[in-house]
């Protein structure tokens, strides 16, 4: 996924603010504990509580609801190599973010265990 993005947490009632619309990928979830907000992180404003320069890495979708261990066979390499992540779902597939930093290392370890990695960043 080209770009780079930022993972944000704002207060469980705050309204969603107008950035979190930038992009053509944005990702908002409401719980009782937080308002939480992935978008590019260029729309960020500076004071926002979040996390930037997250890279993102889409799994080939859609996947069917029946699979299983879709998920742990690509955060498990991962995990083991040191790699922090952050995970969306949608409902056709799931969608990796890793530090910007680590992409290149990311991708190797996922070739390694032997996963099909398309590089279009």
């Amino acid at each position: 996924m080209p770009g780079r993005w930022a993972v944000c947490r704002l207060d469980p009632q705050a309204a969603v603010p107008d950035w979190a619309f930038s992009g053509d990928f944005f990702s908002i979830t409401r719980t009782t504990d937080e308002l939480s907000i992935v978008c590019s992180e260029a729309g960020v404003p500076e004071g926002v509580l979040c996390e930037r320069a997250w890279a993102g890495l889409k799994v080939e979708g859609p996947l069917d609801f029946s699979l299983t261990g879709v998920l742990a066979s690509l955060t498990q390499p991962l995990a083991e190599a040191g790699i922090s992540l952050f995970v969306l779902s949608t409902y056709n597939t799931d969608y990796l973010l890793v530090k910007a930093r680590d992409l290149d290392r990311a991708v190797a370890v996922l070739a390694e265990a032997e996963h099909t990695v398309r590089s279009e960043y």
